[in-house]
């Protein structure tokens, strides 16, 4: 029997915005399954509750093979073991964020045996994040080129 080699995706990189399915698509091409994995801990404040950031990010992968959307609340390397991801795939932006990326895939290493994939983004979205794109709709610009168009009505519904 094949085993399946799994990697685990936790929400680093915006998972709202379009860089983040080349990033998914890259992991596939290095592992057979892509688990996202969204932390719900209520004690964490986000923008949209974990319950709507999960559903949406269920609706716009529900089709694609080889990937699948979990909700978690603890740390990222016990949600990997108990998931049986052999490895942990980060997104990266800049120079910092692979310092500090790199460090904590160091640290994993050591505590758990668990492997990091760095994955930088493509140029084009290394610097959009939710953050960058509320910003742009409170200024009535136009934010398709960044965001995919099931996730633009939770922004468009989150305005009225």
């Amino acid at each position: 029997m094949e085993v399946k080699r799994k990697a685990l995706f936790p929400g680093t990189f915006d998972p709202f915005t379009v860089g983040h399915r080349s990033l998914v698509e890259r992991a596939l091409r290095l592992v057979d399954e892509v688990i996202i994995s969204i932390g719900v801990n209520p004690n964490k404040k986000t923008y949209f509750p974990p319950e709507q950031r999960l559903e949406a990010i269920r609706r716009l992968y529900e089709k694609e093979p080889g990937v699948r959307v979990m909700a978690y609340d603890s740390l990222t390397v016990d949600f990997a073991r108990e998931v049986n991801a052999g490895f942990i795939v980060r997104g990266i932006r800049t120079i910092n964020d692979f310092e500090y990326e790199k460090n904590i895939a160091d640290v994993n290493r050591k505590l758990t045996g668990i492997d990091t994939f760095l994955l930088f983004t493509e140029p084009e979205y290394a610097f959009v994040s939710s953050g960058i794109v509320r910003e742009l709709l409170s200024y009535g610009k136009d934010i398709s080129v960044f965001v995919p168009p099931e996730i633009q009505l939770l922004y468009e519904h989150d305005k009225d």
